[in-house]
């Protein structure tokens, strides 16, 4: 082959490549996900992943979006704010995806929302609590209820169980220091007494010293709240310090309890946001446990499967997969949406009208109580 000839036909069959590719995208509506498939929170991350995966199957078995095909391009935070954020801005700019899910931790789902919302993407969030998401602005969208409802909802629980003066452990982040705080206040109005609040400083190999400390002024409770891995630390060293001889109430006890063994977790009490409703959330855990072959771990499964399905339909509603499109058909569906974790309404500020709680213990396994 002539030289000539080969530079009339590489860039040809370059120029074909592309146009397939392109073809090739523009046959696939897709959004985002920014979750925590590895670091502290790995086993609630791949919790939620499952559940995207199962929500684009069925809007693909529903004839996909815009009649095509409907994906999640899914990012790994890594647990951290800074892979999170390079993370939203590959979903942004590269993927130039409309709708943004995620992340778990407020303390990263903060500034990576922030960044989307400055850069006119929808973000939903479907698990961080911190009440900063309402400030979040006009693209950001919220389906979980906030500390100050959870807080409100969580004191009353443990003053209803008789714990009348408490020692409150938390992480000493965004999240942690919104529960303390707000916690405290709550059970303070009640007439209960917080005898020692301790914020623990996040990714420590042992907590025995904080434990100790907590121990010394005689709680005849322990109200706790924690991340996966850390928690099972705390919860292995409170069993062995024989702390476990008096309550332990945990705060989001699906989250808390996700990686502690069975056997340590047995007796635990707390709530959790609430998890799955009526027929439709039914259908959702037995599709769950039949491509899985378990039920979910975590409450915020069902959160995520509910933000996928509610972009799914606001974009097929939109006709157009264009942000400001997107962000104004989902204030048009979401008004009464049929979710899994019970009906999705918002509020002039995006927020969830009667987010869901629950009172849980766990046996074996996270039940209601």
């Amino acid at each position: 082959m002539s030289l000539k000839l080969r530079k009339l036909i590489v860039p040809a069959a370059l120029a074909l490549a592309f146009a397939s590719n392109v073809h090739a995208a523009d046959d696939t509506v897709r959004m985002g996900a920014v979750l925590s498939l590895t670091g502290a929170n790995a086993t609630v991350g791949e919790d939620v992943r499952r559940a995207v995966a199962l929500a684009v199957e069925k809007v693909n078995a529903q004839g996909g979006v815009m009649g095509k095909k409907f994906d999640v391009v899914v990012e790994d935070s890594g647990g951290n704010p800074t892979t999170a954020l390079n993370a939203a801005r590959k979903l942004a700019t590269v993927d130039k995806v409309p709708v943004v899910i995620g992340e778990y931790s407020s303390g990263i789902t903060l500034p990576m929302a922030q960044y989307l919302v400055k850069e006119g993407v929808t973000h939903i969030n479907i698990a961080s609590t911190s009440v900063k998401v309402k400030d979040l602005g006009a693209t950001s969208f919220n389906l979980i209820g906030l500390e100050n409802l959870g807080n409100k909802f969580s004191a009353k629980d443990a003053w209803d169980l008789g714990y009348r003066n408490i020692a409150l452990i938390a992480p000493n982040n965004a999240y942690g220091q919104g529960v303390a705080h707000g916690f405290r206040d709550e059970f303070e109005k009640l007439g209960g007494k917080v005898a020692t609040e301790l914020l623990y400083t996040a990714g420590q190999s042992t907590y025995r010293r904080e434990l100790q400390q907590a121990s010394r002024s005689n709680p005849d409770a322990y109200i706790y709240t924690a991340y996966g891995q850390e928690s099972a630390v705390l919860n292995r060293e409170a069993f062995e310090l024989g702390l476990r001889q008096k309550p332990w109430y945990a705060i989001l006890l699906s989250m808390s309890l996700s990686d502690t063994p069975a056997n340590i977790a047995n007796g635990q009490l707390g709530m959790e946001v609430g998890s799955v409703q009526g027929a439709v959330g039914k259908q959702y855990i037995d599709a769950f446990q039949a491509k899985y072959g378990q039920a979910p771990k975590t409450s915020y499964t069902g959160y995520a499967y509910d933000a996928v399905m509610l972009t799914a339909a606001a974009i097929n509603k939109a006709k157009s997969t264009q942000p400001a499109a997107v962000q104004a058909a989902l204030k048009n569906v979401g008004n009464n949406f049929a979710g899994v974790t019970g009906p999705i309404s918002f509020d002039a500020d995006r927020q969830r009208i009667d987010p869901p709680y629950a009172k849980l213990k766990y046996d074996g396994k996270v039940v209601p109580r």
